[in-house]
């Protein structure tokens, strides 16, 4: 399985990226949001998701690895594909996503081309209890968000709390608190000072 790509960014569309890697092309199905993420830039790190078929090999990419979980739990639901997924994360950021799913709201959903009202409730339903775990991350400011999450720094922070054995929800406060006071830390920075509050 791959986790992840990091190589030159040889073409970008709002849909598909070609990033090449070991002298291999990878043909990589993009969301808006992460062209976004990568507009502009000849080289970066794109986490994957294989989809694997009879007929197709297909790789989805993502800017950070919590698109890439909102991704994974779009696709548990009943009716919505990796490319309605896809569709999904494009007409809305994750943190839109999330506040949408947690505060149950439709209209957000339905606005999705080709999500239906049935579709949508069942999104609503199958991940109100799913995402709470990463609502934290919507409680900044959009900007703060961003910057966080581009950073990289809190998804490595993180996920070494949660191998150490600290939940999840409880780690990426500790590290929002964090780096809101002090953006420009270092991972081990963060994962010690985390340590002292969790």
């Amino acid at each position: 399985m791959i986790d992840y790509i990091k190589g030159e960014i040889v073409d970008l569309t709002p849909a598909r990226m070609v990033m090449e890697c070991g002298g291999i092309g990878y043909d990589i199905q993009i969301s808006l949001t992460t062209f976004t993420a990568f507009h502009g830039k000849s080289e970066g790190k794109i986490y994957i998701y294989e989809v694997i078929r009879e007929d197709a090999h297909l790789l989805f990419g993502f800017s950070d690895t919590m698109e890439r979980e909102l991704f994974l739990l779009l696709t548990s639901v009943s009716g919505v594909g990796p490319n309605t997924a896809r569709m999904i994360l494009s007409s809305l950021q994750p943190t839109e996503l999330i506040q949408a799913i947690a505060s149950k709201d439709e209209e957000a959903l339905t606005g999705v081309k080709g999500i239906g009202l049935k579709t949508a409730q069942r999104i609503l339903v199958d991940l109100k209890n799913k995402v709470k775990s990463m609502e934290t991350w919507t409680d900044l400011p959009a900007q703060h968000v961003t910057r966080i999450l581009n950073a990289k720094v809190a998804e490595e922070a993180v996920a070494a709390l949660v191998m150490l054995g600290f939940q999840k929800s409880a780690s990426q406060k500790a590290v929002i608190s964090i780096l809101k006071g002090n953006p420009a830390m270092q991972v081990e920075q963060v994962i010690k000072s985390a340590l002292k509050m969790l």
